[in-house]
């Protein structure tokens, strides 16, 4: 049985996720008070959805399961997924399913599973439970469009709504230092040197620059999700 009833091409994919509507967070007019400093989301209505992009979710035990989303959350990652399957090796097919949970909210997702079909079998591209460089791969990925992603201590994959970008925060500089060491054979890396470390990938990959700035960070999230997925070695 075929799980994607939508069997659209993984460059229609990605343009269909380029066409997504603008994501805009709504600040609230107050007195300019200490307390008011920081805007907040307004409440808004959560949708119901029952794919990411053109893949069927599911719950970790593969059940249906629809779920309720901030709609520019959902719309992030529709965006992820896409740019996740454009990177991945051509015999896969795009995703057919997602495997996880969402937050009560609709602003984050516990994420256990991507699978694609190949050879009319439906096989797993992420698995949670699976240490492998494929996870560290779909952990570049979300790091390349999301501020948090936090892994579980089940491997499961937490990740946050926001903007994309270096920020620094702790679980960035963990994910940096672990994929210079898993991905890249550099076993020298450490917390306190990371970008230096992270530097040499992209010099590796033709893309000098800056890891820690928000154009090297978008360059050593992808060159990261493509080598961990073997579409690029650059050796």
């Amino acid at each position: 049985m075929n799980d994607n009833p939508y069997p659209f091409s993984r460059r229609r994919l990605l343009a269909g996720a380029a066409a997504a509507p603008a994501v805009t967070l709504t600040g609230v007019a107050v007195a300019p008070t200490a307390a008011a400093a920081t805007p907040v989301r307004a409440a808004t209505p959560l949708v119901v959805r029952d794919r990411i992009a053109t893949a069927a979710l599911r719950a970790p035990d593969g059940t249906a399961a629809a779920a309720r989303f901030q709609a520019d959350f959902h719309a992030r990652l529709a965006a992820w997924l896409a740019f996740w399957s454009a990177n991945s090796p051509p015999a896969w097919s795009a995703p057919v399913q997602v495997l996880g949970r969402v937050a009560p909210a609709g602003d984050a997702l516990t994420l256990h599973a991507i699978r694609y079909r190949r050879d009319d079998e439906l096989r797993a591209g992420f698995a949670a439970g699976r240490r492998d460089a494929s996870h560290a791969a779909t952990l570049a990925s979300l790091h390349h469009h999301f501020p948090r992603v936090r892994v579980l201590p089940d491997w499961t994959v937490r990740v946050g709504d926001g903007p994309a970008g270096f920020t620094g925060a702790p679980e960035q500089v963990a994910f940096a230092v672990a994929a210079c060491r898993e991905l890249w054979g550099d076993g020298d890396a450490t917390a306190a040197r990371w970008a230096e470390h992270a530097g040499r990938a992209l010099a590796r990959a033709g893309q000098p620059t800056d890891a820690a700035s928000h154009a090297g960070w978008a360059a050593f999230t992808r060159i990261s999700l493509r080598r961990g997925l073997g579409t690029e070695s650059y050796e």
